[in-house]
């Protein structure tokens, strides 16, 4: 829907006043402007212009010319608690051209260059968050003070009290026609899963990136906030961000990685798409994983160590849920929808291109065995930290050249910033351990 006479009767049919033209930087978290409905022309125009510098990191100065958001209309969103509101995803241009920095575009660029071999790439997450409150040394929490289960995953009391914020969550995805399908109270006290139908890969992320932004609303009109960091609390399980996929046919929209006679229902062109992203798992984590806290996640609270994979085994890097789709299990809630869809779709291509083994399948309960048999069967461990994730990313000509040279570049310059700013800090632990002892 990007023809603009259509576009307009659609605002005026739905009663719509207000746009919220929006676009992501390299958090994947959304800035946007508030633009009347009558001025729709003028925003589809490029009105929506931007101070770059001031809106995060996508690679802009003070003395830059400001950025225009082209707003995409194929993602028009009303907000289903403010319905004369809509939101639309957009790709930043600066002085008339596409601009190398913008997430959303990157992944734009990707996705055409796998369209022009034959290939749709269809995605779906599982977007984990906790809803939490202050308590009284001003400190977040989990909110709900009767959740204190030790297994707490699935429990249908937590569940029924948080009935109301779900059920309007849930309520709002099947009005916005996401097709929501599975939603649970997840593995740690007051965190949540809300699983919706899967779509094309830039759909799916426009969707991640408006989700997260909804479930931080309503949580706020419940006088709570809600987080996907990846590891809140030392003592709980993180917040994954679990991405499903699968190659379409372009013409024919069948799905390449269905194959019902093998064992786990995946076609070779799959098996080699799997190999591609073991290939590039340890560069894939710096995008996927994205910030310091990601690596706390990893270990024996449902995220992946090894580079493995198996059938529905949750224990491994890539595990085969059902036929004609894998799911990589290292990207977190701190992930940008968009550079994690690129860099996953580009290691998948290159498996693809090289005909890439995806090797043997592990059907191991890794968190149980050993060390040296690990490494006796060479499984290969991925990144521990965010440093040695962007020494990997470094070395990876795929990877980056799928985010683009200027792009690639400073995507490493950031993130080494902030794990500069990480290792020279120093954390309570350190007070509470060294202070009295040296």
């Amino acid at each position: 829907m990007n023809d603009l006479h259509q576009i307009s009767e659609f605002v005026k049919d739905k009663g719509i006043e207000f746009l919220l033209c929006s676009f992501v930087e390299m958090s994947g978290v959304p800035k946007a402007k508030l633009v009347p409905a009558v001025h729709l022309k003028d925003m589809a125009e490029g009105s929506a212009g931007f101070a770059g510098f001031a809106t995060g990191h996508i690679g802009q100065g003070p003395h830059d010319p400001d950025m225009l958001a082209l707003p995409d209309f194929q993602s028009l969103t009303v907000l289903p608690w403010r319905k004369n509101v809509a939101w639309v995803a957009s790709n930043i241009q600066v002085e008339g051209k596409e601009w190398d920095y913008c997430p959303r575009t990157i992944l734009k660029r990707q996705l055409a260059k796998a369209e022009r071999e034959g290939y749709v790439f269809k995605t779906g997450v599982e977007a984990e968050f906790f809803l939490l409150k202050k308590n009284a040394l001003g400190a977040y929490e989990p909110y709900d003070s009767l959740d204190t289960l030790e297994k707490p995953c699935y429990d249908l009391r937590a569940l029924h009290r948080n009935l109301d914020l779900l059920t309007t969550l849930v309520k709002y995805l099947q009005e916005l026609g996401w097709d929501p399908f599975a939603n649970d109270h997840e593995d740690a006290n007051c965190q949540f899963e809300i699983n919706w139908l899967y779509s094309e890969a830039l759909t799916t992320a426009d969707r991640h990136t408006f989700f997260r932004w909804m479930v931080k609303a309503v949580a706020e009109q419940h006088g709570l906030l809600a987080t996907f960091m990846p590891k809140p609390f030392t003592h709980l399980t993180g917040n994954g961000a679990h991405f499903h996929m699968s190659l379409w046919d372009a013409k024919k929209d069948t799905n390449l990685f269905l194959d019902e006679k093998n064992d786990l229902g995946l076609s070779q062109l799959a098996y080699h798409f799997l190999g591609g992203i073991k290939e590039h798992a340890k560069a894939l984590a710096a995008i996927t994983s994205p910030t310091v806290n990601s690596y706390k996640r990893s270990g024996a609270t449902w995220a992946p160590v090894y580079i493995t994979y198996g059938a529905s085994n949750r224990t491994q890097m890539i595990r085969v849920p059902g036929p004609g789709r894998i799911e990589n299990r290292t990207v977190d809630g701190s992930a940008n929808p968009y550079l994690a869809h690129t860099a996953l779709l580009a290691a998948g291509l290159d498996g693809i291109k090289r005909k890439l083994p995806a090797g043997n399948r592990n059907d191991k309960n890794l968190y149980e065995v050993e060390l040296e048999q690990l490494r006796a069967e060479g499984i290969d461990f991925l990144p521990s930290n965010l440093s040695e994730a962007l020494g990997a990313l470094e070395k990876d000509e795929v990877v980056l050249s799928a985010l683009g040279s200027k792009y690639g570049a400073y995507y490493l310059q950031v993130k080494r910033e902030e794990w500069k700013r990480y290792h020279d800090s120093v954390s309570q632990w350190e007070t509470e351990n060294y202070l009295g002892v040296y």
